[in-house]
């Protein structure tokens, strides 16, 4: 059985800036929100290994093809996009 990841001090910050992203129009996506992923900002799977899973990836899907500036720092209060809570 994998070790899992003691459930304290989440979500975890990413980066303290937000990531720019080509989204296509019809395409599903999903966001990490706890801030474990190697791939951010998106999610890999990671948060399975917190104690209790108390996180999930956020899907979404677009509906237009164009950049978008999703939230790496996980304090956006418009998840999967970026509000500028990373300056505060």
């Amino acid at each position: 059985m994998e070790e899992m990841i003691p459930n304290e001090d989440f979500p975890k910050a990413a980066a303290n800036q937000p990531c720019c992203v080509n989204v296509e129009a019809g395409k599903a996506y999903a966001w990490c929100t706890c801030g474990l992923s190697e791939k951010q900002p998106f999610c890999d799977g990671r948060h399975k290994k917190i104690e209790g899973m108390p996180y999930k990836s956020l899907r979404f899907e677009a509906t237009e093809s164009k950049e978008v500036w999703l939230c790496q720092c996980k304090k956006t209060k418009n998840p999967p996009y970026c509000d500028g809570s990373h300056n505060h």
